[in-house]
């Protein structure tokens, strides 16, 4: 049996009256067991490497949004410019590996009315759970399962939807049987999602950029507008998945 570790992180919030986003973004990264070790001694020698060009301290977290505002304290001074340029770089590393996988789903939410948490979750693990099944991540051969990394942000709600999926999945028909739902439980995903604090992750620091510049591609600011970063997500074309959704949504992230 072959394991994958899915590590996922958000960008914007789920909430509707008052919230300051139109969109709440998902992005995931996927790792064959077997290149785990490879990707976090990697990613201790990536995060060396910008100690030495930045001064970003080991113990200081990559963390996007924090990153490029303007009350960023950190041990070393560096200019939002450097920030930036050390963002863009975490994804250029992302993009030259060859045992990754990278995906995204969003949400807008003045389309959808419901818990957009649970929407969001739902179809994420549903292409986790699929792209395992029919051997679309690389390394992928025989029976395959997987398991989900991430931080611990309503995790308990996380939790319960996990356990139902496994149960009750209705996945709406085909365009070959439009109309209705069918119940398709999850059979490729093992035990209850592992909780980790980004602080103590460095894998899921670099998915907290992922997630950061899925969502500004839909939703920039003014800094990532102003800079031309808006377009900084499509650096990752070498890794991410084509086949997570079968619309040709720009980047291929799941447009719902």
């Amino acid at each position: 049996m072959i394991m994958f570790l899915m590590y996922v992180d958000e960008s914007g919030d789920t909430g509707h009256d008052g919230s300051p986003t139109k969109y709440f973004v998902l992005s995931a990264l996927v790792i064959h067991e077997s290149n785990w070790q490879n990707l976090l001694d990697d990613v201790v020698g990536f995060k060396r490497l910008i100690k030495s060009r930045y001064g970003l301290l080991m113990k200081e977290e990559i963390h996007a949004s924090v990153f490029l505002s303007k009350r960023l304290k950190l041990s070393n001074t560096i200019s939002r410019n450097n920030r930036l340029d050390l963002l863009k770089k975490t994804l250029d590393w992302v993009n030259q590996r060859n045992d990754v996988s990278v995906f995204s789903v969003r949400v807008d939410k003045t389309m959808y009315k419901g818990d957009v948490f649970e929407y969001a979750w739902k179809a994420l693990i549903q292409r986790f759970d699929n792209t395992i099944s029919y051997n679309n991540f690389p390394g992928s051969e025989g029976i395959n399962k997987g398991i989900i990394v991430c931080d611990n942000t309503d995790g308990g709600k996380l939790t319960k939807l996990l356990r139902q999926m496994r149960h009750f999945n209705n996945v709406p028909n085909d365009g070959a049987h439009p109309g209705g739902y069918k119940n398709i439980p999850l059979r490729a995903i093992v035990e209850d999602p592992i909780f980790r604090d980004s602080r103590n992750s460095f894998i899921l620091q670099i998915v907290d950029v992922i997630a950061y510049f899925a969502k500004q591609s839909y939703e920039p600011n003014k800094y990532v507008r102003k800079k031309g970063a808006k377009t900084f997500y499509g650096r990752l074309g070498n890794v991410i998945n084509p086949h997570v959704t079968r619309y040709g949504t720009q980047y291929n992230i799941v447009e719902l």
